[in-house]
């Protein structure tokens, strides 16, 4: 049985305890603000709360695959920090630990962040968005079903017209239909089948008619074809059922790691050239992203040991400041990759490089003791006014 020290598993304990409550914090933020975005689409529904804690749960893989990096290199800083403030820092240093001794902890913590957001990369996303759009697809279906009331005339959807003498909201059943299109001008067609069903395509993020053995009666300049079908589709326009919502075509970042995969090694032609540039941009994220947990984490570090004695609000400043770095350099990676000035191996993993050798600078300053305290720090450094001050 490996026996784990007792400093380590404190360290461990605590930092993992800290980036659980940051990462926490700042997925409810994002998620409270895509409700914001969202809300039509929720209101348009009638969704429950259960439904809403499902969709959320859903999205969170897309949003976490970023969040995860900075809780990690927040739940290191901190707790660093901390440590440093109440000279924890001081007293291990002067028993005989050297630098080394507090890096198991924070390198294990790093690589678990790592596993995680790695899992997030290549299964997870895919997991999520798929039944998210499956999701909203089926509330959408459903709406429609309950809207089409039997001997009614209903006109909820744009140039169409639909009618059914029977209709199950349940299943989506219809019988005896009666349909009028307009979404050609100048060739309104009528449509009648014994028979029908409201279904969906959570794929392609589209809700349809399906009739059967019916025909189809179509006017244009003043003559009228008739034509019968053993199966015809009525798309319909749900843009007014989700509330403005609008399901496209699955984006680079929807899709699994197989799916990009296969996208990337299709042809090359000269119309899907910049859709497999992002497919190829997405691919490297994918990894970039997991990589960056171990990045920021080891960044993290000697960062805490330059600006001990700093109080920790500023200290949190200071950490997410180091990331907006990050995620600035990433994003202008990502942008400058899309528009082909470089490559995307290049735009990409440029940041975790720089991140790195900054790293590794600062940990070998660390460890051998040569610390870095700027002027400034001894102004956020100040414990508050000065005894027998007056107010």
């Amino acid at each position: 049985m490996i026996r784990i020290p007792l400093l380590q598993r404190v360290l461990f304990r605590e930092m993992a305890l800290i980036t659980g409550i940051c990462l926490g914090a700042l997925l409810c933020l994002i998620l409270l603000g895509r409700l914001l975005q969202l809300r039509d689409l929720f209101l348009a529904q009638g969704v429950t709360v259960a439904d809403l804690i499902r969709l959320f749960v859903y999205l969170s893989p897309l949003f976490l695959i970023l969040l995860v990096p900075v809780s990690c290199m927040l739940g290191l800083f901190l707790t660093l920090l901390r440590m440093g403030a109440d000279r924890e820092l001081v007293s291990l240093r002067a028993g005989g630990l050297s630098f080394g001794a507090l890096l198991p902890a924070p390198v294990m913590l790093s690589l678990i962040c790592c596993g995680l957001t790695l899992w997030l990369s290549l299964a997870g996303i895919s997991w999520g968005m798929d039944n998210f759009r499956r999701m909203v697809v089926e509330l959408a279906r459903h709406k429609t079903a309950v809207s089409v009331q039997p001997g009614v005339f209903n006109t909820s959807f744009p140039h169409l017209t639909v009618y059914a003498r029977q209709a199950d909201p349940g299943t989506g059943e219809l019988r005896d239909i009666f349909a009028r299109e307009n979404s050609r001008p100048g060739a309104p067609a009528t449509i009648v089948a014994p028979r029908g069903r409201i279904d969906s395509d959570p794929e392609r993020g589209q809700i349809f008619v399906r009739l059967e053995d019916g025909r189809v009666y179509r006017e244009e300049d003043g003559e009228l074809s008739v034509a019968g079908f053993g199966r015809y589709l009525l798309s319909l326009d749900t843009t007014r059922l989700l509330g403005g919502f609008e399901l496209k075509d699955k984006a680079p970042k929807e899709m699994s790691w197989q799916t990009l995969r296969g996208v990337f090694r299709g042809a090359f032609d000269h119309e899907s050239l910049n859709f497999q540039r992002k497919v190829h941009i997405e691919l490297h994220k994918r990894l970039a992203l997991p990589a960056a947990c171990l990045v920021l984490g080891l960044f993290a570090l000697p960062l805490a040991f330059f600006f001990q004695g700093m109080k920790r609000q500023y200290g949190l400043v200071v950490a997410l400041g180091a990331f907006f770095l990050y995620y600035v350099l990433l994003s202008a990676g990502m942008s400058l990759a899309e528009g082909g000035v470089l490559e995307p191996a290049v735009g990409l993993w440029l940041p975790n490089a720089l991140f790195l050798a900054a790293a590794l600078a600062g940990i070998r300053m660390a460890a051998e003791e040569r610390g870095w305290n700027p002027a400034i720090l001894k102004y956020f450094s100040r414990r508050g006014p000065r005894a027998g001050s007056s107010s």
